[in-house]
């Protein structure tokens, strides 16, 4: 039985086990399986992003195009419910938050404290602005919900990338199950949300 976010009007957006497995519909399944997919790409080719980077492979060129498929491939999702303007803006988002957090590997392992520094800054800027858009088109997604799920998933990734660096490969793999938790959390919310506005029920 899966872990939702959920809302209630009379008690706000809450978090617990789906008690409603035995009447899932079609559609919400089939969300759900595509959403998690997703994610389970999203958080793998990120990790292997910054193996990439760190150990200085000569892969990094293809599994950086890899990596930014994703941000067109969950837009596609988004089109489907919201539509191309809404679904393009999404795209351009999530793009920007795995173009920084590359350059910002790039800099920590060259060393360079101060532009890492200005690299995160702007990471978690862009993680406050996707939340806010996701709220904004979504009443099932409150925005400060989102902000701690996407301000989690950058903390344990940029540990995660740490750990790569600092060749803590138990702390990294570790790690990485947490980043994948998170990531299948956000996968069910997003289900939730997109299920409860259009009451999907075929």
């Amino acid at each position: 039985m899966s872990w939702y976010y959920w809302w209630a009007p009379e008690a706000g957006w809450g978090y617990g086990r789906a008690q409603h497995a035995a009447c899932v519909s079609r559609a919400e399944m089939m969300l759900n399986r595509e959403f998690r997919s997703l994610w389970e790409q999203h958080v793998a080719w990120t990790r292997m992003l910054i193996i990439s980077i760190a150990e200085n492979l000569p892969d990094e060129e293809r599994v950086t195009e890899r990596l930014l498929r994703n941000p067109s491939d969950m837009a596609a999702v988004f089109q489907r419910f919201y539509g191309e303007r809404i679904a393009a803006r999404f795209r351009d988002l999530f793009r920007k938050h795995l173009t920084l957090a590359a350059q910002l590997v790039k800099a920590a392992k060259a060393g360079n404290e101060s532009e890492a520094a200005e690299l995160e800054k702007q990471w978690f800027a862009n993680a406050d602005e996707l939340a806010a858009f996701l709220s904004g088109i979504n009443p099932y997604w409150p925005r400060s919900v989102l902000r701690r799920m996407l301000d989690e998933h950058l903390r344990m990734t940029k540990d995660e990338a740490v750990f790569r660096l600092q060749r803590d490969f138990a702390s990294d793999i570790a790690m990485y199950d947490q980043i994948e938790r998170i990531a299948l959390e956000m996968a069910d919310a997003f289900t939730d949300g997109i299920v409860r506005q259009f009451q999907l029920s075929y």
